[in-house]
């Protein structure tokens, strides 16, 4: 049963990449920073899905749980940036304009991320990608803790 909840952990954090990928290379969405931020603890993650898979010791499990619920805080702090609940970090959100200059405002222009952090590029009933991720997250740090209780 543990080696099963292992694979099902594993798979799902590699699934949610995957997914994330396609999104970007076959649908055209280019990740925002914040979402390249959620896709590293997913990457740790597989990796130590497979050493636990390939008879690595227990901790693993506890370290891939912890792992999903890092990218599970990452993704709700950015659905709450999107959603204008709290700032995001200044590198890919816009700031007030209301007291810039022209030639301030030119530069924040010019000096601006592509992609911003707080606009929702895709929904899915009412949830964006990254409200999705942090759900899903959450539903596979309780498989990577469930795998760790049992080992």
């Amino acid at each position: 049963m543990t080696r099963l909840l292992l694979l099902i952990a594993t798979l799902g954090s590699a699934a949610l990449m995957i997914g994330a990928l396609g999104f970007q290379y076959i649908g055209g969405l280019a990740p925002c920073p914040m979402c390249l931020w959620q896709r590293y603890p997913h990457v740790v993650a597989i990796v130590l899905g497979v050493l636990a898979l390939s008879g690595g010791p227990r901790i693993l499990a506890l370290l891939g749980g912890l792992s999903a619920l890092t990218t599970a805080g990452i993704a709700l702090f950015h659905t709450g940036v999107e959603r204008a609940w709290w700032e995001g970090p200044s590198t890919c959100t816009s700031g007030a304009i209301a007291e810039l200059s022209p030639e301030q405002l030119m530069d924040q222009i010019m000096n601006a991320p592509l992609v911003r952090c707080d606009e929702v590029a895709w929904e899915f009933l009412g949830l964006s990608m990254a409200s999705w991720n942090g759900i899903a997250s959450l539903v596979l740090a309780g498989v990577w803790f469930a795998a760790w209780l049992r080992g």
